[in-house]
């Protein structure tokens, strides 16, 4: 298909449209031919973002004329940019797609330099300076991790150095060589910067304990980390490491082994004497065993829905926050409880400080605690890079400590405040940065220059203003500024927005100020396109704004998008396909993506400050070992922020303390878990147990024990533990199923009234009752009802879902009374239930249309939600739904528990009943599945059996946008298709294989 296809062409291929590929496609005109078309059409017409048409005036015109002579880091752009403004628009209107008018970044210029002249330029964009280089292993042999005093595997080493370890820091090397740390005789916590390799330490005690010493085959190891994201990346990371190590290599099989392998009919499982690495997130019906992995990679389980807020101005890590059934805090509590403890070796804590978190950081007390009180050989390595009291966690720990602030790659920090760069990188600066803003303002006289000659000697460089009306904000202005600037000398910026809607706004204008499409290398003009074509493929389709500003190589990053637009986005990143990220804060704590500068639009997490923990975790991400010479960060604040954001940068971290005291709750926990486990029963085994935690260390002894006695008390008034004739405690029926789902005591109880009461009659002629129980209980502030969805839904439920409504005491004239203004009285605890009862509904009815194999984004679409946080609801249910699975099983509630099993195996293929078994197959889910099924492919055995050229037109079929594409692209889409094609293959024929097993061994 020809790229100049006209307005009239394209109406009448019909179904066929013209996409990013095509548009993109078309930009790639030499230089010539756009200034041939130039001087065709002296006048253009553009559409600025307020969707007004405007024509390039005599004063846009004059600014370009000047900027172009200003920064020699832009000059050479400027001018064609104004050109391709109108070479751009001509295109756009051609195709009939709607592009931003291009914008002219503001330069930046030394400060000493004549403002008014617009000369000058700015310093040389290289910032390269000299710092000590860290010593070889030629000079230090410890450096290797060939040394014989690590007593690591050849092969091990080998994977570190072709993963880019060749050697270590000297830091990493004294607290490797720290006392009884490489024989686990001794606990360790560390302390590091960001950036500094502090993770490669954690990696080789915890690899070192799985692969040394007695019985090699049984030794497991966990890796506990805050979020999904980072357990997703570090599974990839331990995979590569272990990869090729072989059990048989290391400890060799014996005599009973090898006659074991051969009397067994099947073929042992391929990955039988690997290093098996695992990543535990998102529900699973299935009780992991120690048999299922060696390396454990999960997150700290959360207890319910623990976000703070899920407007749109928060930037957590998931506005929805996951429900985790099969955490780290539940393996070690099943474990402990079948015996099967003794098979762990490690246990690493990452990002230990937030041990102080104050939603889930106790569970991380609790993991720790009981691993202390066991007496078995577990070594506890813990890290972070914003420790303060390392002292507190030494002593809690019993082990060594460490703490570094080596960084192999320095750190500039700036300060940007009415377009004028300070420098901020040290506390004397800081202070003395404020003192001069102060000064300043009130010695300058109200017709004196906004820059004057005494202040010009304090700033380094000023970012001049622009006369873009979407630029006249000073901070966005800088933002636009300095991310063009660091893309046009070829580094990556990340950008931290405060907000969802914050980053989508900064990365379309970014996107407008950087070099069009057509300047971009061919090579990565091909990726640029191929990621959009990943996007487009995905079931969800491309986000209209990405698709704006993927070609200029700008992509934003936050919760509102699914996990696989992230993933995608974040790949692309790191490769360097796209130059600038701008995310939320949670990108900060999430996933490891440097960045030559950094730069944050203001330091805010929705409408309050980050905290300095987290404003040093954004800061930690610029420049990394091996990719910059230096890193770069530039806080941009506004003048009302100023004296706070100047405190926050001085402002010393917070020193962590134990969250056990701060509410009862979490000690009742705490004790409920111990006594269901039989960890500890008697009161002097509870006494010690205490005496094992943080918080004793930390609080009065006399509270301490004053708090214990009252929430045994009200453990027994809530029915969830006895005391026998010996005065030991003992766990109910009802206290054993609240630790097995992994739920909150108080929780427990609402949970386990709302199944009695769903046992005497449960609506089961329908879904809604099913999916209601597995909704998980929100904090009333989380999610947010809109009353016209719901009172159209309700309106359109049958006999069984208006039963379900009757039943749980919701009443449509409530609903119609809040969709006309009225409000949810939630003052008494039977007002809350009802309230809870609300919400919970409000959410199962978007479960029902997940489960009826309605695409995401048109859920997200129908209930006004980012399509990212209706993933995340239905990955939070099928949590939930395991721990409400287990809660039954544990009550003998047998019957419920088969029926939610069946619609959690329904919520997790996001189909019907009759797709089950198609959903297994790797990439065939909920509207794949569905064209699987309608071209014959019913069962796992016919797709086993066919050829992947056969599932090939499937697959195109299953693509959510049809899509035109020429010769060439088309036949690179087929060959993506077909590999994947062929991972349907391989995985259809091991579950049919593993069918065949299953109805032999029946037989």
């Amino acid at each position: 298909m020809a790229h100049n296809v006209n307005a009239n062409h394209a109406t009448k291929v019909g179904i066929w449209h013209t996409t990013t590929v095509q548009s993109a496609r078309g930009r790639r005109r030499p230089l010539q031919q756009q200034q041939h078309l130039q001087q065709q059409h002296q006048t253009y017409q553009t559409t600025s973002l307020a969707g007004h048409k405007r024509s390039l005036t005599d004063s846009e015109a004059s600014v370009a004329s000047v900027v172009s002579t200003g920064a020699s880091a832009s000059s050479g752009h400027q001018n064609e940019a104004v050109n391709n403004r109108q070479a751009s628009s001509r295109h756009g209107q051609s195709v009939g797609t709607k592009e931003p008018p291009r914008l002219v970044a503001s330069p930046i210029v030394l400060a000493d330099d004549d403002l008014g002249s617009g000369g000058g330029g700015m310093s040389e964009y290289t910032q390269r300076k000299a710092f000590p280089s860290t010593p070889t292993s030629t000079i230090d042999p410890l450096l290797s991790l060939s040394h014989p005093r690590y007593e690591l595997p050849a092969k091990l080493v080998a994977n570190f150095a072709s993963l880019g370890i060749k050697t270590i820091y000297p830091w990493q090397k004294q607290c490797l060589l720290g006392p009884g740390l490489l024989t686990s005789e001794k606990n360790l916590v560390y302390s590091a910067p960001t950036g500094g390799g502090k993770s490669l330490v954690a990696d080789v005690l915890m690899l070192k304990r799985v692969l040394d010493g007695g019985d090699f085959r049984d030794a497991k190891a966990l890796l506990v980390l805050p979020y999904v994201a980072l357990v997703q990346e570090k599974v990839r990371w331990l995979r590569n490491v272990v990869a090729g190590i072989s059990r048989e290599e290391l400890v060799g099989s014996g005599p009973d082994e090898k006659q074991k392998q051969q009397k067994q009919l099947w073929f042992p499982r391929a990955d039988k004497d690997t290093i098996r690495v695992v990543g535990f997130f998102g529900g699973s019906k299935i009780k992991a065993t120690w048999n299922d992995f060696d390396i454990g990679v999960c997150t700290i389980e959360k207890v319910g829905w623990l976000s703070k807020t899920t407007s749109k101005d928060s930037c957590g890590q998931d506005a929805l926050t996951l429900f985790m059934a099969v955490q780290a805090n539940s393996l070690i509590n099943a474990a402990i409880d079948d015996c099967s403890i003794s098979k762990l070796k490690a246990v690493v804590l990452d990002e230990c400080h937030m041990i102080d978190d104050g939603y889930r950081g106790y569970l991380l007390e609790l993991l720790a605690t009981k691993l202390l009180c066991l007496g078995q050989e577990i070594q506890i390595v813990g890290m972070s890079a914003t420790l303060t009291n390392i002292r507190l966690l030494k002593d809690w720990l019993r082990g060594h400590s460490y703490e570094t602030h080596y960084r192999p790659v320095p750190i500039e920090e700036h300060l940007v405040y009415e377009g004028k760069v300070y420098p901020a990188g040290t506390t004397a600066s800081i202070l003395k940065t404020l003192t001069q803003l102060d000064s300043n303002s009130k010695n300058r006289q109200p017709q004196q220059s906004a820059v004057g000659p005494r202040e010009a000697q304090h700033h380094v460089r000023y970012i001049k203003s622009s006369e873009y009306k979407e630029l006249q904000d000073p901070v966005t202005n800088a933002i636009v500024s300095l991310a063009n600037e660091t893309v046009r000398a070829g580094y990556g910026v990340l950008v931290f927005s405060s907000s969802r809607a914050g980053c989508e706004s900064d990365a379309v204008l970014i996107s407008r100020a950087l070099p069009p499409f057509a300047e971009a290398d061919p090579a990565v003009q091909e990726k640029r396109l191929d990621l959009l074509g990943e996007l487009r493929s995905l079931s969800t389709g491309l986000d209209p704004k990405l698709e704006i500003t993927i070609p200029a190589g700008v992509a934003f990053h936050h919760a509102g998008l699914t996990t696989e637009e992230r993933e995608l986005v974040a790949s692309a990143y790191d490769a360097g396909v796209l130059k600038v990220c701008v995310a939320t804060c949670s990108l900060a704590a999430g996933i490891n993506l440097p960045a030559r500068r950094v730069i944050l639009h203001n330091a805010r997490m929705g409408r309050d400050l980050v905290g300095p923990a987290m404003l040093r975790q954004m800061r930690g991400r610029a420049g990394r070992k091996g990719k910059d010479e230096v890193g770069e960060t530039y806080l941009c604040c506004r003048k009302s922020d100023l004296e706070a954001v100047v405190d926050l940068m001085h402002a010393e971290l917070p020193r962590i303390s134990s969250c056990l005291i701060s509410d009862k709750r979490r000690i009742r926990r705490a004790l409920l878990e111990v006594i269901a486990i039989r960890l500890a029963t008697s009161r002097e085994s509870l006494d010690d147990y205490i005496s094992r935690t943080m918080l004793y260390l930390s609080a009065e002894p006399e509270s301490v024990q004053q708090t214990v006695d009252e929430s045994l008390v009200e453990l027994q008034n809530m029915e969830f533990i006895t005391m026998d004739q010996y005065h030991n405690f003992e766990a109910t029926k009802l206290g054993r199923a609240i630790v097995a789902a992994s739920i909150d005591p108080e929780d427990g109880i609402f949970i386990h009234a709302e199944l009695q009461s769903a046992l005497k009659a449960f609506v089961l002629d329908g879904e809604m009752h099913v999916l209601y129980t597995f909704t998980p209980i929100p904090d009333l502030n989380t999610v947010t009802i809109n009353w016209r969805i719901f009172w159209n839904e309700m309106d359109q439920l049958d006999e069984s879902g208006l039963r379900v409504m009757k039943f749980l005491g919701l009443k449509p004239v409530q609903v119609n009374k809040m969709l006309h203004g009225g409000t949810l009285k939630e003052t008494t605890p039977e007002e809350k239930e009802i309230a809870r009862r609300y919400h919970r509904f409000y959410l199962a009815l978007q479960l029902r249309d997940l489960c009826n194999e309605v695409p995401i984004h048109r859920v997200a679409l129908k209930y006004d939600t980012p399509r990212g946080m209706v993933q995340n609801l239905a990955q939070t249910c099928q949590g939930f739904a395991a721990g409400m699975i287990k809660f039954c099983e544990s009550m003998e509630w047998g019957a419920m528990a088969a029926a939610l099993d069946h619609f959690s195996d329904r919520l997790k293929a996001g189909a019907k009943s009759d797709l089950l078994a198609l959903a297994k197959i790797t990439f065939v889910k909920s509207r794949t599945a569905r064209i699987f099924w309608d071209n014959g492919f019913k069962t796992v055995a016919a797709v086993a059996n066919a050829e992947p050229q056969e599932l090939l037109p499937v697959l195109m079929q299953a693509q959510p946008n049809k899509v035109r594409l020429e010769a060439r692209d088309e036949q690179k889409y087929k060959d993506k298709l077909l590999a994947k094609a062929k991972v349907i293959y391989d995985s259809a024929n091991r579950l049919w294989q593993l069918e065949l097993r299953t109805e032999y061994e029946e037989e």
